[in-house]
């Protein structure tokens, strides 16, 4: 019997021109398609995922918008919704919320306007996360085009403004299938007073059980793509390693 605390499955839709596709290690252009975004979720949702990680990437990239079917998405799948990409400013954080979304992450504004994204945390609270996406001890930015300041450093001004959680990418792992970058999710977690989303690399049901020792320390979830897709792994044998599902 596993006592340790059950770990939080998100399993990511990530949506490149109406399809849903999985990058390699964040490059534009190195998208493998997957079919209908709306039918992934609701496949997700009808194998007991409770969370859904919803990406526009063409938002994050900054070179156009799947708004409407995410929207749509939020509304049908009867599951809680992560959304994320391209979220910079008042207007496209107002829309995701209104859309329905449970939880907003901001990646980009958090390293391009800090003051802007403190005031966000004040307001929204737990509706809203910050991704950290690393290379190195490297945030990057702009769909992991652009560098964006030292981690730590970063983190620790998350930390003064109140950030109730991080997502938190090794860009080196995204879509790679080689396991997650537990050092990095590990320390960030202790760093941290906020839980952190595990997100990157996971690849089999061993990297799960990994994952879910971190529970205790603040890695409290983890965002599921490839290896889901690719069949490594069922959702259903994924949450049996991980727990019950909330």
């Amino acid at each position: 019997m596993n006592t340790l605390p059950p770990l939080q499955l998100l399993p990511a839709v990530d949506v490149v021109n109406g399809q849903a596709v999985r990058l390699l290690q964040g490059e534009a252009g190195s998208e493998t398609a997957y079919g209908d975004p709306a039918e992934a979720a609701a496949t997700w949702a009808d194998h007991g995922a409770t969370w859904i990680h919803l990406v526009d990437l063409d938002a994050a990239f900054g070179r156009g918008s799947n708004h409407e079917l995410l929207a749509r998405i939020v509304r049908d799948v009867p599951v809680r919704i992560e959304l994320t990409g391209g979220i910079r400013d008042d207007a496209s954080l107002q829309r995701a919320l209104d859309a329905g979304a449970a939880r907003v992450n901001i990646g980009t504004a958090a390293l391009e306007n800090p003051e802007w994204t403190a005031k966000v945390i004040e307001r929204f609270g737990d509706r809203v996360a910050v991704g950290l996406d690393v290379r190195g001890e490297v945030l990057a930015g702009r769909g992991w085009t652009s560098e964006g300041g030292n981690l730590w450093e970063v983190l620790r001004q998350l930390e003064a403004a109140g950030c109730s959680r991080y997502v938190v990418t090794d860009v080196t792992k995204d879509g790679t299938l080689t396991g997650p970058n537990t050092q990095l999710l590990e320390r960030v977690a202790r760093e941290a007073n906020a839980p952190v989303v595990a997100s990157g690399g996971i690849s089999s049901l061993d990297d799960l059980a990994a994952l879910r020792e971190l529970v205790p320390a603040g890695v409290d979830s983890a965002i599921v793509g490839k290896a889901l897709y690719e069949g490594a792994f069922t959702l259903a044998q994924a949450i049996e390693i991980s727990g019950e599902q909330r």
